[in-house]
């Protein structure tokens, strides 16, 4: 449905429920459509979108109806994403792994295509939808599952910090071009990650799960460090008090090493900058010295390794 980001936002009517139910089936992930008022009523429905990138955002103005994600419906190929959606007018209701979120005018949730949710709505609405990869947010499922289907309105922290952003790229979706459009969705998801780590580290802990969320904590704080020359083992484990040897044994319960989740969170960090058409003119070598990897000659044989090509021959293919 939602075409390259260098043409016009591409625009798609339904003026009847098969067409719609095609239609919103063929926007973002497969879904199961039906309408909420029994008999033939006239039905209406449109999609103004834009694909930018790996991102796609779309608003939807439809008149009543209920999709489900059905677990049929799931596979391993579109089950990747993260949904983010703003209610503008209307009232839907959310439900997902337990929780039903009823979402008012101002109010955004986030669900998972991975797992069933519906969406219902019982009278006319409009919503903003933006759609992006799971890695981009880099939390944990196990964080993630305990926060899909909450109502964060205006009055949360979240809230008030997104909802006026994604507000006003609804606003230009129109007049987006690729870099800007591009650039301005990947600034909402890196907010969005910020704010959900730090309310996933408000969670309580609980016994059983104490040092899974240690480590994800680990995680994150690595991430806001990639770029510091002095990030190691002991500078990681003097920041959250514990000993080095106690820290590598955290990585290795999860099957992994500190310096690997370290060297493939600066690749992916150098993967996305090097994408960014808005930094084209940056030379390949400070991109990787931005994330940690400034010997050129390493960053170029560790990037061929995770990604199958050299950094310059990746940024030629975008």
């Amino acid at each position: 449905m939602v075409k390259p980001a260098d043409a016009a936002p591409d625009v798609a009517h339904a003026s009847n429920f098969p067409e719609w139910k095609r239609l919103v089936s063929e926007s973002f992930v497969p879904l199961e459509a039906t309408p909420v008022q029994p008999g033939p009523a006239a039905f209406s429905g449109r999609l103004t979108g834009r694909r930018l990138r790996e991102l796609a955002i779309v608003q939807v103005d439809a008149m009543p109806h209920c999709v489900e994600r059905t677990p049929e419906l799931i596979n391993g190929a579109d089950g990747g994403f993260y949904k983010l959606s703003l209610q503008l007018s209307g009232t839907g209701i959310l439900v997902q792994d337990g929780r039903e979120a009823v979402l008012e005018p101002g109010d955004l949730a986030i669900y998972d295509t991975g797992a069933p949710y519906t969406l219902t709505f019982h009278e006319q609405f409009t919503t903003l939808v933006l759609m992006f990869p799971k890695q981009l947010l880099g939390l944990a499922p196990e964080d993630m599952a305990e926060m899909t289907a909450v109502r964060l309105g205006r009055g949360h922290r979240l809230g008030r910090a997104v909802v006026p952003f994604l507000t006003q790229i609804g606003r230009m979706l129109p007049e987006l071009d690729g870099p800007i459009g591009h650039r301005l969705a990947m600034n909402t998801v890196d907010l969005l990650s910020t704010l959900l780590a730090d309310e996933a580290h408000a969670l309580p802990d609980a016994d059983a799960g104490g040092q899974e969320r240690l480590l994800r904590r680990v995680q994150h704080f690595i991430d806001g460090q990639l770029a510091n020359p002095d990030l190691s083992p002991g500078y990681i484990a003097a920041a959250h008090f514990i000993s080095v040897r106690s820290l590598h044994k955290l990585f290795e319960d999860s099957g992994t090493t500190a310096a690997a989740w370290i060297r493939a969170r600066r690749l992916d960090g150098a993967r996305r900058d090097l994408a960014d058409p808005l930094q084209a003119d940056v030379p390949v070598g400070a991109i990787g010295a931005r994330w940690g990897l400034p010997d050129p000659a390493h960053f170029s044989r560790v990037f061929r390794a995770a990604y199958g090509q050299s950094p310059s021959a990746y940024r030629a293919g975008r």
